[in-house]
């Protein structure tokens, strides 16, 4: 029985606005430094699990770039989405392809935009999920060991251990995102996972899974898979509701859900305050100063911390700044504090509205200006 990666590859990145945008998503970019792009970092740690076995869903606007970044994609590789209809439908739909092209396969669905280190944990985890996922008409996650009380993330309460695999567990519940005081309790009682949004499972399953609370979305979803020609007539009847919400939820409620605890590094640069954070754990000891995601020669820093990322060409000069963010491309500066990096997606949200009439924006941002 096979395995496929399917790789939904989507959204703008908007906390980390103006360096991911709607045209330039983050997942296009490289924010590691490794030289790769997110994607292709996803797409090289699947590549020992599926081989050439990927389907990557990403928007009609983005197609090219992921063909130039992904060029060793087969041939119906590649899925572009009419427009955005969150994640139920951009992996439904990559299911209801493969249940047709590999009706015995087993597909992983991950993310074009995490980090995660350490290959080999996370290679054991998914083999674990995928033999599950073979035995089973149920669906499987990937739970992630919380390091901090994090308030950005869901979470996965682990149930009863699953009969037959003693590194697995039935999923008690998947829970939103908790309060901080929540969040610490979680990680006290210890049987709380981060809910990555990683899923295993046979196509048939999810789409039956589907269609036990919403059969008519897995119907146009195996009807698009049958007549591709009507992506685009169909496409925008599809609701907009997350995997989580649409299936994994019930499923969970009614004990159709196994979850494999996983150990690897993981972390979905929400902000850059957490692109930081992942930035710093890769220097070395010695170094001291701003972390830099780019040309360093461009960056001069005295008494300076945070994070500075040079993309404009321009010489970038810090003095006696603590925590500080600053992102210069060449159509846009962006200054603050990571304390404050989750604000930056309001930025993004009113960009479109900067050029044309800015203090309205500056305003409710709490930024006086000048009235003659």
């Amino acid at each position: 029985m096979s395995f496929w990666a399917v790789i939904p590859a989507g959204g703008a990145g908007t906390r980390l606005w103006p360096l991911s945008r709607s045209a330039a998503p983050k997942f296009l970019r490289d924010l590691t430094g490794s030289g790769r792009t997110l994607l292709q970092e996803t797409y090289d740690r699947l590549v020992p699990l599926a081989g050439d076995r990927f389907v990557i869903v990403t928007g009609a606007a983005h197609r090219e770039a992921v063909c130039e970044q992904l060029p060793g994609l087969s041939e119906g590789g590649l899925i572009a989405e009419p427009s955005g209809r969150d994640s139920m439908a951009a992996i439904g739909i990559a299911a209801a392809f493969l249940e047709r092209r590999d009706p015995d396969a087993v597909m992983g669905s991950f993310a074009a935009d995490h980090v995660i280190k350490g290959a080999p944990s996370f290679e054991s985890a998914v083999r674990t999920a995928a033999e599950i996922a073979r035995e089973r008409d149920w669906l499987v996650t990937l739970g992630i060991t919380p390091t901090f009380p994090s308030t950005a993330f869901g979470y996965i309460r682990e149930g009863e251990p699953l009969v037959g695999h003693d590194d697995a567990v039935v999923v008690g519940e998947f829970v939103e995102k908790p309060s901080a005081e929540v969040a610490e309790q979680y990680l006290a009682k210890g049987c709380y996972r981060w809910n990555a949004g990683m899923f295993v499972v046979r196509p048939r399953v999810l789409l039956d899974l589907l269609a036990d609370h919403d059969p008519e979305f897995a119907a146009t979803l195996r009807t698009i898979a049958a007549e591709p020609e009507r992506l685009a007539e169909l496409w925008e009847t599809l609701p907009k509701i997350a995997l989580d919400h649409a299936v994994a939820e019930p499923a969970a409620d009614a004990g159709r859900v196994a979850m494999v605890p996983a150990a690897f590094g993981w972390d979905d640069i929400g902000d850059f305050d957490s692109l930081a954070t992942l930035l710093e754990h890769a220097r070395t000891a010695a170094a001291s100063g701003p972390t830099i995601l780019g040309d360093a020669e461009l960056v001069h820093a005295i008494d300076s911390t945070g994070l500075v990322v040079p993309r404009s060409g321009r010489t970038i000069a810090l003095v006696g700044m603590e925590d500080v963010v600053v992102v210069d491309m060449e159509d846009a500066v962006l200054v603050t504090t990571r304390a404050h990096a989750q604000r930056v997606k309001q930025m993004e949200m009113a960009n479109s509205r900067i050029k044309r009439d800015p203090e309205p924006l500056l305003r409710s941002a709490g930024v006086p200006t000048l009235t003659a």
